[in-house]
């Protein structure tokens, strides 16, 4: 006989609230999704040194344009607050200073993936598809390719566009214009 069990769901209030009691401890590498608590990966020095060239790359190309937030949160709804390794958000002179990104501030995000291409597929970008984020990049870090998706339309992006080193990273809205290989040198 099988037995239920109910899961308890956390706010994003319940969240800060267990960080300040020391629940969650300041280097405890979490986020929350869909009201659960999960952890995230250690980040590899590939990794790492791939979003802190995609940043610089994007400082310095998008400008007064936009805000490059660095593994920062996004606040979904009162469920999900999920850390993106980058976020591209709308230009404000205050920084987010007072809340973090909601998804109708949100240009685009970008995932960077090598042991979490699958929880970026499969968990994040189904959230950022409901959430009516317009696009979303997953950088394959095995395959040296980006994958675009855009078109959110039920919980899931309706076009995917893999782009290799030569091609050209475009996003119109801000006219950006980024060549694949760049992100890997």
């Amino acid at each position: 006989m099988a037995v239920q069990t109910q899961k308890k769901l956390f706010t994003v209030d319940e969240y800060y609230k267990m960080a300040e009691v020391g629940i969650l401890e300041p280097g405890d590498r979490v986020e929350l999704i869909h009201g659960e608590i999960l952890k995230m990966s250690p980040i590899k020095s590939f990794h790492a040194s791939i979003v802190d060239n995609l940043h610089d790359l994007l400082l310095f190309l998008l400008r007064e344009k936009a805000i490059i937030r660095g593994q920062n949160p996004v606040q979904i709804d009162n469920y999900s607050e999920p850390e993106p390794d980058l976020t591209i958000a709308h230009f404000y002179t205050h920084k987010y200073r007072h809340q973090h990104p909601r998804p109708e501030e949100v240009y685009f995000l970008i995932e960077v993936a090598d042991t979490t291409l699958q929880k970026d597929r499969k968990i994040k970008l189904p959230l950022y598809a409901e959430a009516g984020i317009a696009e979303v990049w997953i950088v394959n870090l095995k395959n040296h390719t980006v994958e675009v998706y855009t078109n959110p339309i039920d919980g899931s992006y309706q076009e995917l566009n893999t782009l290799k080193i030569g091609d050209v990273l475009r996003f119109a809205g801000l006219g950006l214009e980024l060549e694949v290989g760049q992100i890997f040198e």
